[in-house]
C-alpha cells in the first residue's frame, strides 16, 4: 500500500510500505476512506516530537471502512464505516478507568502516527478497537466526522473544559487555527459574555468571526490592550493557548485576570518561561493536557443533530494519493488560507492483509 512516511526533520513521502497486519486479538484494519493532516504533524516535522522516529507512517485521525477484525473486537465488523480516534485505549489500567484515555499505561494512548504506524494511509491497524474507534451514523458526513478524530475532542476537553467555561465569561483564544476555532464554537455551547480570537493571519480572524467570535484582532495590533479595555482592567476569565510558541503562551499568562484560568492546548516544542514573579499572587490556574477523546461520543451525537459546524472548517480537500501537495499546503496555512485539509479517494473494493488466506 502507499502511506505518508516520516523521513526526518522536514522530509515526508507518499511511498509504498507494507500492508498492516492484525497483530493482538483487539486489533482492526481499517480502510481509509478519508484522513486529515494536524498541526501536530507539522510539530513532529519541524523535529518538536523526537519519539518519532524515521520510517514511520504519520497520521492519528481518519474515518474509514473495517475490513478485518481481531477474535476479540465486539463492537465493529467488517464493512463498518467507523471514525478512528486519535487515542487509543486499553480499557484496563488506572487512567483508562478514570476516562483518561490519553495518559494510558496499558500500549494505548496516542500511539497512531507517533509509536506505530498511523492514519495517513490506505490501509491502518487500530489496537484497542473496542474503545478506539466509532460506528458512524449514516447521517455523518465522512468529511465532517474526521473532525472529531481530534479537533474537536481536544478543543473541548483541553480547552473549554479544562478552562472551565462559565456564561458570562469573557474568554480569549490565542490561535485561530482549526484548533482554536474548534475550541470558538465548543465554548458557545456554554454561552460566555464575549470571545476573543487572536491570530496573525486575517483569514484565520475571519474565520473565527463566523464561527462566533464577537472580536478579533491580530497578535502584532494590540491584543493585551484590546482585553484590559474590554474588562475594565481587570483580564479574561478564560484564555486558551492554541498555537504551541511559547510567546503565545506568555501572552495568555498576561491576559488572564486575578482567580482566571489558562488553558494550554498547543503541543510545545521549546520551553516557555512562566513568570511566577507576577503570576504567583494572582491565583491563577494553568492547565495542560493530551485530549482523552471521552468526550467523542457526545460530539459525534451533537454532529448527527447538526450542532456542529464542521464543514466550514475544511477549506481543502485532496485525494488521498496527494499527499505532499495537501502537507504543502497545509503547512503554509498563512499563504493558501488552508484551516483544515481532507484527503479521500479513490475508494477500493478489496483488500489483501497480512495473515490473510489470500495473501499466501
Amino acid at each position: 500500500m502507499k502511506a505518508a512516511v516520516f523521513q526526518g526533520p522536514g522530509r515526508i513521502a507518499w511511498q509504498d510500505v507494507p500492508d498492516p497486519g492484525i497483530e493482538d486479538p483487539g486489533d482492526v484494519i481499517v480502510r481509509v476512506d478519508v484522513v486529515t493532516i494536524c498541526g501536530t504533524d507539522l510539530h513532529i516535522l519541524k523535529g518538536d516530537v523526537p519519539e518519532v522516529t524515521p520510517g514511520r507512517v504519520l497520521g492519528h485521525e481518519a474515518v474509514g471502512t473495517v475490513v478485518e477484525t481481531g477474535r476479540d473486537v465486539r463492537t465493529v465488523r467488517p464493512g463498518d464505516r467507523v471514525l478512528i480516534s486519535c487515542i487509543s485505549a486499553c480499557g484496563r489500567c488506572r487512567f483508562c478507568r478514570e476516562g483518561r484515555y490519553g495518559q494510558c499505561r496499558g500500549g494505548g494512548g496516542w500511539v497512531l502516527g507517533h509509536l506505530i504506524d498511523g492514519t495517513q494511509a490506505e490501509y491502518v491497524r487500530v489496537p484497542f478497537a473496542d474503545l478506539s474507534v466509532h460506528p458512524l451514523p449514516s447521517a455523518v458526513d465522512s468529511f465532517d466526522a474526521v473532525l472529531l478524530a481530534d479537533i474537536f475532542p481536544t478543543s473541548y476537553e483541553v480547552g473549554v473544559l479544562n478552562g472551565r467555561v462559565q456564561p458570562a465569561d469573557t474568554v480569549v483564544v490565542v490561535g485561530a487555527g482549526p484548533i482554536g476555532l474548534a475550541a470558538i464554537a465548543t465554548a458557545r455551547l456554554y454561552s460566555p459574555g464575549r470571545i476573543v480570537a487572536v491570530d496573525l493571519a486575517e483569514s484565520r480572524l475571519a474565520a473565527a468571526r463566523e464561527l462566533g467570535a464577537d472580536a478579533t484582532v491580530a497578535a502584532d495590533e494590540g491584543p493585551e490592550q484590546l482585553v484590559e479595555d474590554l474588562t475594565d482592567g481587570l483580564g479574561a476569565d478564560v484564555v486558551m493557548e492554541a498555537v504551541g510558541v511559547p510567546e503565545a503562551f506568555e501572552m495568555c499568562t498576561r491576559m488572564v485576570r486575578p482567580g482566571g484560568r489558562v488553558a494550554n492546548i498547543g503541543v510545545h516544542g521549546k520551553p516557555a518561561a512562566l513568570h511566577l514573579e507576577d503570576l504567583w499572587i494572582k491565583d491563577v490556574t494553568i492547565t495542560t493536557g493530551l485530549v482523552d477523546t471521552s468526550s467523542t461520543p457526545m460530539l459525534l451525537r451533537m454532529m448527527a443533530a447538526g450542532r456542529l459546524p464542521a464543514a466550514e472548517l475544511v477549506t481543502h480537500r485532496f485525494e488521498i494519493g496527494q499527499m505532499e501537495e495537501a502537507y504543502d499546503v497545509f503547512g503554509r496555512a498563512g499563504d493558501t488560507g488552508a484551516l483544515k485539509v481532507a484527503l479521500g479517494g479513490p475508494q477500493h473494493t478489496a483488500v489483501q492483509v497480512a495473515g490473510s488466506p489470500d495473501a499466501a
